[in-house]
C-alpha cells in the first residue's frame, strides 16, 4: 500500500497551481487531489533574495486560502531561476525570453522551488535548489525553440523536459523534477511527516 493514499485517504488535497507540470507531478505520486487556485498578487520586495522570494510566494499563495477545514491541505509552490544574483521568472514576450536564454547560455545556474503545505493545523515551507548546466547555445537554437514551444509560461523561459532541455542541458546538480517545478521527492517525504 501506498503510505500516502493511506494517511490521505479521507482528506481532500487542493493543489493550488495552474501549471500543467506540477498537475503532472504531483499525478505521480497516485493521490487523489483537486485543483483551486487564488488570485494572488505576485509582487514581492525587491531586497527579497534567491529562496527568500520563493518561500514568501508559496506562503502568500497559501494565505490566500484563508482558514482550512479539519481535512483539507492545501499545496502551493513557487519556481524561480536565479542566476548573477537576479531572479529570471516568466518571460513577457519572445524578446524577453531569447534574452533570458542568451544570458543563460553556457552558464550555471540555479533553479529554486519553495512548497508551502497549509493544513487547518499547521502549515510548513521547504525549499529546493538544483544546479543547471547550459552548454553554449546558438542564436538559431535559442530562436528556434522559443518560436517553436512559446516559453512564456515558465520561469527563466524554458522547460527541462521539452526540446531544450534535451539539447541544453549539459548536467544537472539536484532534482530534475524540480526544474520542472516540484521536487516531489521531497514533497512525498514532508507529507508523510504532517
Amino acid at each position: 500500500m501506498n503510505p500516502l493514499i493511506e494517511k490521505f485517504k479521507n482528506y481532500q488535497i487542493i493543489l493550488a497551481s495552474n501549471s500543467p507540470r506540477r498537475q503532472e507531478l504531483l499525478k505521480g505520486l497516485d493521490l487523489d487531489f483537486t485543483i483551486e487556485t487564488k488570485d494572488v498578487n505576485e509582487d514581492y520586495n525587491s531586497d527579497l533574495k534567491g529562496k527568500e522570494i520563493t518561500e514568501y510566494l508559496a506562503y502568500k499563495k497559501a494565505q490566500a486560502f484563508g482558514e482550512l477545514t479539519t481535512n483539507e491541505v492545501v499545496i502551493t509552490a513557487d519556481t524561480i531561476v536565479w542566476f548573477k544574483n537576479k531572479a529570471l521568472e516568466k518571460p513577457k514576450n519572445t524578446i524577453e525570453a531569447i534574452k533570458m536564454l542568451q544570458e543563460l547560455s553556457g552558464n550555471i545556474h540555479k533553479v529554486i522551488t519553495s512548497v508551502s503545505i497549509k493544513t487547518s493545523l499547521k502549515s510548513k515551507i521547504f525549499t529546493t535548489t538544483t544546479k543547471v548546466h547550459f552548454k553554449k547555445l546558438s542564436t538559431q537554437e535559442i530562436a528556434y525553440y522559443v518560436n517553436n514551444y512559446k516559453p512564456f509560461d515558465k520561469a527563466g523561459s524554458y522547460g527541462i523536459q521539452e526540446w531544450f532541455g534535451y539539447v541544453a542541458v549539459e548536467k544537472i546538480e539536484g532534482s530534475y523534477f524540480n526544474v520542472m517545478g516540484l521536487p516531489v521527492h521531497k514533497l512525498y517525504e514532508e507529507l508523510l511527516k504532517i
